[in-house]
């Protein structure tokens, strides 16, 4: 037999790589962005460079190609320095209009490409939820699932689809740039675009002693989106235990946290980006010193010479969309580590089906030979071996975290074993797949999980079945005439975790839910509970004619419900250290003894 580890799937880890790949897919929508881009930039290019040339063209009136090209479109008696104007204000609004339309339309193509692989990244990672151990989700928490499957993806939705378009067309438009300021003055431009390499140069230096900060503010928002989710699960019984102002403390140091660090991340990143752009603005400075000598040292013209402050300004935004983008780089590039944290949490194995031992069956066997299993060092489950006939009704008791309750987990999957296997009919569970186990064993918790949602949704969790079935499994559960006298009946929901019910009702649905499912094997965990003597009465008789020849685990502390089984399994720190019926079990003396012989 294969070992367990070999069932285990491999962490798919996540990496720009993969991202690039899924965003290549989109072979049309990138071509058209690219395009977009190239037109918003050719579009937005020229208009710092009309209004200035009337300078020299209308105000010192020494005509050029935008008046000779006025002229010759308007009649003579139009040609004056109004129209001129005019016609170059109502062109450089109109490229602005149209330079926007094109942004726009650019945007919209990469937050398509942004949601798609966010949205494949999400359907990835919650279809890996799906097989976590649920030894690691339970260390992991609610919270922390939250912050990777929302903010982080957040974060890389907008690095993808509005930092990384934004840099597209900046870098468009500091090279158009770069080449009217070329065709202009050539020394000059050469002079200016010099620059911006090393702007962009110093702002990666600093911002690389920011990125640190960035990595602590983000596991500082982790704690606390934790530690919220947490204390909001549990606001009932805080406040029933008027602990309020302890888990709130607790809330407001996880916030203060918070502020600190990314107190210092804000303040510290903005002062790496106004120093870089300080440099930017020394050299703007520079450059209108410099241009204003070119008008006496060269043939720069006073209307050339407006025209470079004019791009000069117009080189501010696309340079700082560079000089921003690092931020958002190291912020995405966290984000996606903590996803591949949650993507290499170990999984349950896989196992093939190729058997199904409950196939055309009432019921089944169930053989536990030599099983081990432990959280950490500590052995929870130490050497377990026992065996149940198909249709056998047996009980497993003993003292509190005895391993009860981690047996039944074993049984369906949910923990894996160190060591040892068990079986179904003979066929072990590798051979039978987890799914296929679940589906036909079921487990009634004592504290079951219902939804905010409807009892009918309740009962069949996704699963189509007649109304004539779930009233019958109510009517088994003793909850008919309760859920009857709702006036939506199966429609009426019933609050988070079920809380418009009592305790005893959220485990009598819990009952009617697996009598629903109608299982081969049925594993009750102090299933009734919360039940009083008579109503568990009522409960358990109900149930013996649906029990009856399918096979049935009860753990138990009430000898009432020990008493109905065939066979009795005592458990102790971990191991089996009585097993018989009850009378015989009495007459041990033993742990069931004094359990069940001297207290009740």
């Amino acid at each position: 037999m294969q070992s367990k580890a070999s069932h285990l799937p491999k962490a798919f880890t996540y990496t720009w790589d993969y991202l690039f790949g899924v965003a290549l897919q989109h072979k049309k929508e990138l071509i058209i962005a690219h395009i977009i881009a190239i037109l918003a930039t050719i579009a937005s290019v020229p208009v710092p460079l009309l209004m200035p040339l009337l300078v020299d063209e209308v105000l010192l009136k020494k005509p050029g190609i935008t008046v000779r090209t006025i002229d010759y479109w308007v009649p003579a008696d139009w040609q004056t320095p109004v129209v001129y104007i005019s016609v170059v204000l109502f062109a450089s609004l109109l490229l602005r209009v149209i330079s926007i339309a094109f942004n726009i339309v650019q945007a919209r193509q990469f937050t398509l490409i942004s949601k798609d692989i966010v949205y494949r990244i999400r359907h990835r990672l919650i279809n890996h939820l799906q097989t976590i151990s649920m030894a690691e989700y339970e260390s992991l928490g609610s919270g922390s699932v939250v912050t990777h499957l929302v903010t982080d993806l957040d974060t890389i939705d907008n690095f993808i689809g509005s930092t990384i378009s934004r840099l597209l067309v900046a870098i468009l438009t500091i090279m158009g740039t770069a080449v009217i300021l070329l065709w202009m003055h050539w020394q000059l431009g050469l002079f200016i675009l010099l620059l911006n390499p090393l702007v962009i140069y110093f702002t990666r230096t600093v911002g690389s002693r920011v990125k640190d900060l960035k990595n602590r503010e983000n596991s500082a928002y982790e704690i606390f989106q934790q530690a919220l989710t947490e204390t909001l699960e549990a606001i009932h019984q805080i406040r029933a235990s008027n602990r309020e102002r302890h888990y709130c403390h607790l809330l407001v140091d996880a916030a203060r946290t918070v502020k600190e660090q990314s107190g210092a991340f804000a303040w510290k990143s903005d002062a790496a980006s106004r120093l870089s752009f300080l440099v930017f603005l020394f050299g703007f400075d520079v450059f209108r010193a410099t241009a204003m000598l070119m008008v006496f040292y060269s043939d720069l013209s006073i209307g050339e010479m407006l025209a470079v402050f004019g791009y000069l300004w117009f080189m501010m935004a696309p340079v700082q969309e560079v000089l921003g983008i690092q931020y958002a780089y190291f912020a995405a590039k966290a984000a996606l580590a903590r996803i591949n944290r949650l993507t290499k949490l170990q999984q349950e194995p896989q196992y093939p089906h190729l058997n199904n031992p409950f196939k055309n069956k009432k019921s089944v066997s169930i053989r536990v030979e030599n099983l081990h299993f432990s959280y950490t060092d500590e052995p929870i489950l130490n050497n377990i071996n026992l065996t149940i006939k198909a249709g056998e009704k047996v009980a497993l008791v003993g003292a509190s975290g005895g391993g009860k309750s981690t047996l039944v987990q074993t049984l369906i999957g949910l923990y894996s074993p160190s060591a040892g296997t068990i079986y179904y009919d003979n066929i072990p569970i590798e051979r039978i797949g987890l799914e296929v186990v679940r589906e036909h064993v079921v487990t009634v918790l004592q504290h079951p999980i219902l939804f905010n949602d409807t009892i009918r949704a309740n009962l069949t969790m996704g699963k189509q079945e007649d109304d004539s079935v779930l009233w019958q499994a109510l009517d088994i559960a003793q909850m008919k005439e309760i859920v009857s006298d709702l006036p939506l009946g199966l429609d009426t929901v019933i609050g988070r975790h079920g809380m418009r019910l009592s305790g005893g009702q959220r485990q009598r649905m819990a009952i009617a839910r697996m009598v629903t499912a109608d299982p081969k094997v049925v594993i009750l965990d102090e299933a009734t509970s919360a039940l009083d003597s008579a109503t568990e009465y009522q409960v358990h008789h109900a149930l013996n004619d649906f029990l009856k020849n399918r096979t049935t685990i009860i753990i138990a502390h009430r000898l009432s419900a020990v008493k109905q089984a065939d066979h009795v399994y005592v458990f102790e720190e971990g191991t089996i250290c009585e097993q018989g019926r009850h009378d015989i079990l009495i007459q041990q003396k033993g742990l069931y003894a004094k359990l069940y012989g001297e207290y009740q």
